[in-house]
């Protein structure tokens, strides 16, 4: 499956649903993003499984500004509705695939436990 445009309309429709949602921010002018482009959407072809989200942070600053994004390509994913990831910078493909292994590994109940404030 190709990945899908995610905009301020559609953001927290797709990053909500249950599973891995990957969000690439990215920027046409931007050569690293170019490169990163072709291995995001072939990883999204091989997952069927997973959702594989671009976010264009020219045409939408606000979403880039909410996440704090200053440096792209930023890769960000989303397991359950919870950000366990994201760091700049354009993954090669081998790369790509172990963080797609390491996140669909979590033990989301113990990362759920991990993030709640300590009382």
């Amino acid at each position: 499956m190709a990945a899908v445009e995610l905009t301020k309309s559609n953001f927290n429709e797709i990053v909500t649903r249950p599973g891995i949602v990957l969000v690439d921010f990215w920027a046409s002018w931007c050569g690293p993003c170019r490169m990163f482009a072709p291995v995001f959407e072939q990883a999204a072809v091989r997952h069927g499984d997973i959702t594989f989200g671009k976010v264009n942070t020219e045409t939408e600053t606000e979403l880039a500004r909410a996440f704090g994004i200053s440096s792209i390509p930023t890769l960000m994913a989303i397991r359950d509705s919870v950000v366990v990831y994201a760091q700049p910078g354009a993954l090669p493909a081998a790369a790509l695939e172990d963080l797609i292994t390491e996140v669909s590994s979590l033990d989301m109940d113990k990362v759920r436990a991990e993030a709640q404030p300590r009382r």
